[in-house]
């Protein structure tokens, strides 16, 4: 391992260099910012030998980009993308932004958005359920969403115009882009053409092939064949630094070990400078610097704090001797959502006599051949009652967006407590998961704040001000650490 060998002076640059190439697969000139990708050239070699052996990733490095080619070992819904407002994309969204870049990689080294959005609406009406018609609004904003991401990436540039007096006005308004190609290029290129694919499934590690060509087996498992020891690390310690939480119920007997091995765990712990926390259950990395999780927690804001309050909620409720016992249920195995993607390929895009079936390796032998882990279910009745509740005491310090909308703040509160692998949403409430109890003593405080009558903040005595006071919770946990 290459981190080894690093001095300890110049350790804290490659460990920033690292998050940089984990938590942004793709980085360009100007994508996640400017310095990133300065940064993973200076560590390119040590890093393209050690996020290989580490998780069997493959790094390419050129002048203008960065691409990490991951192993995906499951399907994991909790990172969609976004816009630049914070929405979660929706499908026609996702479909125009597949259909641009096709687009783009054929085009030249410019091209209008006017063009493009015709090249997308000629590709779109090929594909039954996809429309793009410049004469509707919706679609027009959809579209330059899809745009702005590719944008936000680098891999067009603005030139001249605006893309918003586009979406608003396609007759009078006009944006003309400079594409780099490089970065087009690097952005989309899965491991099997997906052409050949009539599942999803094919782009998993347990029916791909590992990147290595020299490890061409590794990570598949068949009858009378068992899988490869190194390959288990890998994907034990993809696990960890992809995951917020490994649990050692996910693992099958093979990844138990590799994951009670201190040696896996310090490795990524080096490579990354996050710090492991081990229990029973598992082990979750924890990053103080903030620089490689996508979500700081516990943190500010209305959101998290009631996701935090929740979580001391249900820790107490899963633990309570004198309420009634909670019924248990296992794990949904994820084939929902295996099934709605395979569901959503064209059949007219399979390229038949190629097409494999891509199921790969028998990934459920395991879940078969035991008992899965029951986990306690919590609710939605139980969970609105404590959001009310949590509104009626604390409801003034909320954002004045969640005072009046209690099913939006508890739905957003849980998708948190989902994405931390903190509880899993099931229908009709959630599954409560192990690590939830650490944030079980939650402490609450409400500071009162005066109102300044200046902009120099002239100081007044308590006990003659008499202005309205304004309320601010500080909702703490008390292992204050940043998961």
């Amino acid at each position: 391992m290459r981190a080894r060998e690093i001095s300890t002076l110049a350790l804290d640059s490659y460990q920033r260099a690292a998050r940089v190439a984990l938590s942004n697969h793709l980085v360009t000139t100007t994508y996640p910012d400017r310095i990133a990708l300065p940064l993973l050239r200076r560590w390119a070699t040590e890093l393209r030998e050690d996020l290989l052996e580490l998780f069997g990733y493959r790094l390419e490095v050129t002048e203008t980009t960065a691409r990490l080619f991951p192993v995906i070992d499951a399907l994991d819904d909790s990172q969609p993308a976004r816009t630049p407002t914070d929405r979660i994309f929706d499908r026609r969204r996702y479909a125009y932004l597949a259909l641009a870049l096709a687009a783009l990689g054929r085009a030249g080294n410019q091209i209008t958005l006017s063009e493009l959005a015709d090249h997308v609406a000629a590709e779109a009406s090929q594909v039954d359920g996809v429309e793009l018609t410049t004469d509707r609004a919706s679609d027009r904003d959809a579209f330059v969403d899809a745009i702005g991401w590719l944008a936000t990436r680098g891999a067009i540039a603005l030139a001249d115009g605006d893309a918003s007096g586009w979406a608003n006005n396609p007759s009078a308004g006009e944006a003309l882009y400079d594409i780099d190609r490089p970065v087009v290029v690097a952005m989309f290129r899965p491991p099997r053409a997906v052409q050949h694919l009539r599942s999803i499934r094919g782009l998993l590690a347990g029916s791909n092939a590992a990147i290595d060509p020299e490890e061409s087996d590794a990570g598949q498992t068949d009858s009378g064949r068992e899988a490869d020891p190194k390959e288990t690390l890998r994907a034990v310690r993809r696990a960890l630094v992809e995951q917020p939480v490994v649990y050692v119920d996910d693992l099958d007997p093979d990844g138990r070990t590799a994951l009670a091995a201190s040696r896996t765990v310090a490795d990524v712990e080096l490579l990354t400078g996050l710090v492991a926390e081990r229990r029973a259950e598992g082990v979750a990395l924890i990053d103080t610097s903030g620089r490689l999780s996508d979500y700081r927690f516990p943190s500010t804001g209305t959101i998290a704090q009631v996701a935090l309050l929740i979580a001391g909620e249900i820790s107490d409720r899963v633990i309570d001797p004198d309420a009634p016992a909670l019924a248990t249920y296992p794990l949904p195995d994820g084939d929902a959502l295996i099934e709605q993607l395979d569901g959503a390929i064209p059949d007219g895009g399979v390229f038949g006599d190629l097409a494999e079936f891509g199921f790969g390796s028998d990934a459920t032998a395991f879940d078969d051949a035991v008992d899965k882990k029951q986990y306690p279910l919590i609710e939605d009745s139980w969970l609105v009652s404590v959001v009310d509740d949590l509104v009626e005491r604390f409801g003034r310090t909320f954002a004045a967006q969640w005072q009046t909308d209690r099913d939006g703040l508890r739905l957003r509160a849980i998708a948190m407590l989902h994405r931390l692998r903190l509880v899993h949403s099931v229908s009709g409430g959630v599954l409560v998961l192990p690590v939830i109890a650490r944030y079980r003593d939650v402490m609450v405080s409400v500071r009162d704040r005066t109102p300044q009558d200046s902009l120099f903040g002239t100081e007044q005595s308590p006990s003659t001000d008499q202005s309205p006071r304004t309320d601010q919770a500080d909702i703490t946990d008390p292992s204050e650490v940043e998961a």
